[in-house]
């Protein structure tokens, strides 16, 4: 039986969890408005004023001055995920297939390269492809000398194996949920192995293969390291046109921050479209 006294201390129980809860994510909500919000704010104010203070939309068309830039990040953004998709689903699918055990042993191995500094990974990289390097090497054996580095193919390289995991993890969650019953019933309805995989194994990963074109996407649109470490002064990404602008000889922070804005709201623009594809997905 429901009474007037149960009903009032329910009632202060959630009060108290109210309370607690708010009390524990100040510290979250400190540190997200020191080091995300406030940045962004300067960020915004940069934008929009000029090394007088003055306001100013001028910034803005800066962009037009990396068009070719802007446009070099999108395409080799869109062929490092395109390549990671490539790469990627056939080893989520075949993880999926191993045993429980087996799985979590791949994955952790999958994992242990997001572990790595990213850095050490690019100097790495940078002594495999250079003249005298491991690639090269191969080659002069054939009498070809084929130095990669300061490449376009470096810097996709480059992309490709810091994002890889990013599209493995994804697309393997995906697949891992998968309900065997729905692949047994089709095998009883005669469906065969390239039939289960287009029309029921894919379609259910889909939200998988969206969020992993996304994660692998974005970084590599906004990434600067590897353009400036791989791809030498005729392959610079907009992500290093930012850089220079804050740090490098080109220092225009009013500019730099614009560009960032336009960067920021490009990714936004396709992180929400990608969004929606997974919502209309899973309720399809």
């Amino acid at each position: 039986m429901i009474t007037a006294h149960s009903v009032t201390n329910f009632l202060m129980k959630k009060r108290r969890f109210a309370i607690n809860l708010k009390i524990f994510s100040m510290p979250y909500a400190v540190w997200l408005f020191l080091f995300s919000v406030l940045p962004m704010v300067f960020v915004l104010y940069y934008s929009i004023t000029n090394s007088e203070n003055n306001f100013t939309l001028e910034n803005f068309f800066e962009i037009k001055n990396y068009s070719r830039t802007f446009v070099r990040s999108i395409v080799f953004s869109s062929i490092s995920t395109l390549i990671s998709f490539l790469l990627g689903y056939p080893a989520a699918y075949a993880i999926s297939k191993l045993s429980k055990k087996l799985q979590k042993i791949v994955i952790v191995g999958v994992i242990l390269q997001m572990w790595i500094s990213f850095l050490l990974i690019i100097y790495s990289l940078m002594t495999i492809m250079e003249s005298n390097g491991i690639i090269n090497k191969f080659f002069n054996i054939f009498g070809i000398d084929c130095p990669i580095i300061n490449t376009k193919i470096a810097v996709i390289i480059g992309m490709v194996y810091g994002s890889l995991p990013y599209m493995i993890l994804p697309i393997y969650s995906s697949l891992s949920k998968l309900d065997v019953k729905i692949i047994e019933a089709a095998q009883d309805l005669g469906a065969g192995k390239l039939k289960i995989f287009t029309k029921i194994i894919f379609p259910l990963s889909t939200p998988g293969v969206l969020s992993g074109f996304l994660m692998v996407f974005a970084p590599n649109m906004s990434s600067f390291i590897i353009s400036k470490m791989l791809g030498g002064s005729e392959n610079v990404l907009i992500g290093e046109v930012i850089e220079l602008k804050f740090l490098g000889g080109q220092y225009n922070p009013w500019s730099g921050s614009a560009i960032a804005i336009i960067l920021m709201f490009f990714i936004i623009i396709c992180t929400s479209v990608v969004g929606y594809l997974i919502y209309y997905k899973s309720e399809k």
